[in-house]
């Protein structure tokens, strides 16, 4: 696997709430790129629970949000919106695991339209929540203006996440 560089990392300005690594709140998740799959290894903690010792399942969409995202960003090299997401939540997700493991794929491509499926597995290896995502995806030329995309590229050296 290798780990994905984040275009914006050191943009100013850029806090977003699911992977920009110095917004406080924010949920600070990292991706690495493997085969077809864009893959993040995040660590929950009691203060995203929504029951005791449960992750919220609002959490989850975030992550599973984001992780599509970086699916259209890495494998399209573009960007674009979330316009659907339909989430299953499949069995509870403990905030005192070490880590939970996401993994997303493109499912499906229609032109600018793109199919893009999530799942979370917990710290022993369950499948616990998946979702698809419908993205719109934006020209390349609009990425670059408005989103101040640049590109997105990976780490030289393979890496195990876990």
């Amino acid at each position: 696997m290798k780990k994905i560089v984040n275009p914006w990392k050191n943009m100013d300005g850029y806090f977003c709430f699911g992977c920009a690594p110095d917004n406080e709140a924010g949920v600070k998740m990292e991706f690495y790129e493997d085969g077809d799959e864009i893959v993040s290894v995040w660590h929950p903690e009691a203060k995203y629970q929504g029951w005791l010792n449960t992750l919220h399942g609002g959490i989850q969409a975030v992550l599973l949000d984001e992780i599509c995202a970086w699916v259209i960003v890495r494998k399209l090299q573009t960007t674009g919106v979330t316009s659907k997401m339909e989430t299953r939540y499949l069995k509870p997700i403990s905030t005192k695991d070490d880590y939970i493991l996401l993994r997303s794929s493109i499912k499906e491509k229609r032109r600018n339209v793109i199919l893009v499926e999530a799942c979370i597995y917990n710290q022993a290896n369950e499948l616990c929540t998946k979702a698809v995502c419908t993205y719109f995806t934006f020209p390349q030329e609009k990425a670059h203006e408005e989103m101040f995309f640049r590109g997105c590229e990976v780490e030289d050296e393979d890496v195990n996440p876990l």
